[in-house]
């Protein structure tokens, strides 16, 4: 049994955490957040000691290692331009740490954090699910067959994520770019090192929306050309999906034919431990193609609608 602390512990995607810290058999000895509302740790670890200021969980870090413990693995679930610091904090204390994506803002911090890992020995992980996610594993076995055959074959890629929030979220961190790194890094990051993960390293980089609650663009990659929107604008979600009742709309296209992904993403923070504690996980480098994609995003300037639009900006800019 491994010891865990987790830091951000009232956070969205905590609970997933928590969930796969116990579902893997392991123990959470201690929790950080400084909203202190969390009753979902009565139902996976009562137990575990819990902290509101930093101060005192790195206290009791230090005195639980002094005391002849060890944390194993610090999991980071807190906003995104805390991570880099996170991570840092969770190496020097002698653990491992797994962090939610993006692991962080800004390919320097990678380069930073491997003079870390390497200074500490320890590892950074991060949660790269979607290339554990059965049907995707399924897609890329079957394009890099394809690819064998035909090397210089280029896809044609359509990537529609919209998943409606409301006015709180503009008045979080996450709709403040500086903390989350805007749209494409806090909901499209997954999305990109999964193509990329399959269809090569990223040739081109284009903006075509960027907009507060919208970014948009074309990217070129070694065998696809790809068209993305990434919105959380209820208003752009197609109206026969709005009339289910449904708030979130996930579509890849891969050659006009519609790729099915929609079931299968309960477990993938469970598989994800499962795969860092049995030797595999997700490093730094891993991360760094994603990282770049959102980085050199959050710095293009929109140039609008083009030819190689995606079909969803006519929403936006008519």
């Amino acid at each position: 049994m491994k010891n865990f602390a987790l830091i951000g512990a009232s956070g969205y995607i905590a609970p997933r955490h928590m969930k796969a810290i116990k579902e893997t058999g392991n123990d959470l000895a201690v929790a950080m957040d400084t909203y202190d509302g969390i009753g979902i740790m009565d139902s996976n670890f009562p137990q575990a000691d819990f902290f509101t200021e930093f101060e005192r969980f790195s206290a009791f870090v230090d005195s639980f290692k002094r005391d002849g413990n060890k944390i194993d693995y610090m999991a980071i679930t807190t906003p995104n331009y805390l991570h880099d610091s996170h991570i840092r904090f969770a190496l020097k204390s002698g653990s491992n740490a797994i962090c939610e994506k993006p692991l962080v803002l800004n390919p320097k911090q990678i380069d930073d954090l491997k003079v870390v890992e390497k200074e500490s020995g320890k590892k950074v992980y991060t949660i790269l699910q979607l290339r554990l996610h059965d049907s995707i594993i399924e897609l890329k076995e079957k394009i890099s067959k394809e690819l064998e055959k035909y090397p210089s074959k280029v896809y044609d890629i359509d990537l529609t994520y919209l998943t409606s929030r409301g006015k709180w979220y503009f008045e979080s961190w996450k709709g403040d770019e500086a903390k989350s790194g805007g749209i494409a890094s806090n909901i499209g990051v997954h999305f990109f090192d999964m193509l990329s993960w399959i269809f090569g390293e990223i040739q081109d980089n284009i903006v075509h929306i960027k907009e507060a609650d919208t970014n948009a663009g074309y990217m070129k990659l070694k065998n696809a050309n790809v068209r993305w929107f990434l919105s959380v604008n209820y208003d752009y979600i197609p109206e026969d999906i709005k009339e289910t009742g449904k708030r979130t709309y996930r579509s890849i296209r891969v050659d006009g034919e519609e790729f099915e992904f929609s079931e299968g993403f309960t477990d993938l923070h469970t598989k994800s431990y499962e795969h860092i504690l049995n030797g595999g996980g997700f490093g730094l480098e891993e991360a760094r193609n994603s990282i770049n994609i959102v980085s050199e995003i959050r710095k293009l300037q929109p140039v609008g609608l083009t030819e190689q639009s995606h079909p969803f900006c006519k929403k936006v800019l008519g």
